[in-house]
């Protein structure tokens, strides 16, 4: 008997309606996983089929390697106001005039709304749905798939991928961290540490997660774990410089540990004191760590002699993310803003631009897209992730979540990855075309 996509040949001509929204979880399905073939008027012997679209994808396997990218081309017409070619006629989120058949029409779709009733799998009227029955909206950038392993409704806290690595690690407020296996694209190891996880970064073969009371570490080359105590509550945020780790607890201190080669271990260097609010991120940038915390500051100390050096106080409120680019500090708060800063000729950091949004933002993280252009990720309390061209601002697209996305993390090959406070994990790559060239083929 044959297979259609990895499954056993369908009993019906039936499309599944579950696999073009990518949550089909039978194997076997009577219904098929592809769509049907397209009558072309143009005599083509048959050879006209249509894909499914690379905006709902419908295997949960492979994200990273040639191979797995080589079959999902970036879709370059999921805004609802474009019209594909005829043999693209039924991917979803099409707008109206693409063919889909004798006596039938694509509805006009609302551009940039989400279906809410489709994001809590209630909505009944499928493609005849005026709204967006997916999770982005963007011509520079795709979904490629969704990895399930996660408790539902607990905050996925951290992702990291280790430089030069097959494995990506997740960690949950459900209490574990998820290795997966970037070939298969399978959870390979499942960590239960008991507490649930406040962050997770790497740096070389290390892992390192922030728990409570304490940091979790494991050197993946040499397979072997320690476990730093020292912290007071939960550990929220954490980064590297030097050999020197820092973590950023609940009770306002950032400890210090320094690496010792000799015993392949971390000994305590010093806690840092000033501010009056729990650490909830940190980055290490021009020689000098920024901390951002619930009392509203970001502190800058200064890497040699770990004292601050100066004390910002722009933010009205909590600072949820700090990143460095460039020569600049970019730092977000529920306050609603995003805020630029940069060194001034006397030597003091002020903030050069103010970027204002509609909703508090929780995350930052920042990459190159597929041309080289730095691009601004950055996770909204409205359940959105909003893409920016830096230093323009410029929107490039938009992310939806069922929750709130808390972890953004970046990867080789125009990779990054998303987790959300409903335990969900996506996998998203920057298109490698243009978005000029996309348009320049959609006129």
């Amino acid at each position: 008997m044959g297979f259609v996509n990895g499954n056993r040949m369908p009993t019906t001509d039936k499309v599944c309606i579950h696999w073009r929204a990518g949550r089909c979880t039978r194997n076997p399905c009577q219904y098929r996983h592809s769509e049907l073939p397209q009558q072309s008027s143009n005599n083509n012997n048959g050879m006209g089929s249509r894909r499914s679209p690379v905006t709902q994808p419908s295997d949960h396997g492979n994200f990273s390697g040639e191979n797995f990218f080589s079959r999902r081309k970036p879709n370059i017409y999921n805004r609802a106001d474009t019209q594909p070619p005829s043999n693209c006629g039924k991917d979803h989120g099409q707008g109206a005039g693409a063919v889909r058949g004798p006596g039938s029409r694509a509805p006009l779709k609302t551009q940039n709304k989400i279906c809410t009733y489709w994001v809590a799998d209630k909505c009944s009227y499928g493609e005849s749905c005026r709204f967006l029955h997916q999770w982005f909206v963007s011509d520079s950038f795709t979904m490629l798939t969704q990895l399930a392993g996660h408790e539902k409704k607990k905050v996925i806290s951290g992702i990291a991928f280790p430089e030069g690595s097959d494995k990506l690690y997740t960690g949950s407020k459900d209490g574990t961290v998820r290795v997966w296996d970037c070939r298969s694209g399978q959870c390979a190891v499942v960590l239960d540490l008991g507490s649930e996880v406040g962050c997770v970064i790497s740096e070389g073969s290390w892992v390192f997660v922030g728990i409570k009371n304490c940091v979790k570490a494991w050197n993946t080359q040499a397979n072997n774990e320690l476990t730093l105590n020292g912290p007071s509550g939960q550990v929220y945020a954490l980064a590297v410089h030097n050999e020197m780790l820092f973590a950023g607890t609940q009770d306002g201190s950032i400890l210090v540990w320094k690496f010792v080669a000799a015993s392949n271990c971390f000994e305590p260097a010093a806690a840092l004191q000033g501010h009056r609010g729990s650490v909830v991120t940190l980055i290490v940038g021009a020689n000098r760590l920024y901390s951002g915390s619930m009392d509203n500051t970001i502190r800058v100390w200064e890497l040699e002699t770990l004292q601050c050096i100066y004390t910002l106080t722009d933010h009205t409120s909590v600072v949820m993310s700090v990143l460095c680019w460039d020569q600049y500090l970019l730092s977000c708060s529920l306050d609603k803003t995003i805020k630029v800063w940069a060194l001034t000729m006397s030597g003091n950091l002020e903030v050069v631009h103010t970027h204002k949004e509609e909703h508090g933002l929780l995350a930052l993280s920042g990459m190159p897209d597929a041309q080289g252009k730095p691009v601004l990720i950055c996770s909204c309390n409205d359940n959105t992730v909003r893409l920016y061209d830096l230093p323009t601002f410029t929107e490039r697209g938009k992310i939806y979540a069922k929750e709130e996305t808390r972890a953004i993390q970046t990867g080789p090959g125009g990779l990054f990855f998303t987790g959300d406070g409903n335990g969900d994990l996506k996998v998203w790559k920057w298109s490698e075309q243009s978005p000029e060239a996309a348009s320049t083929m959609q006129q």
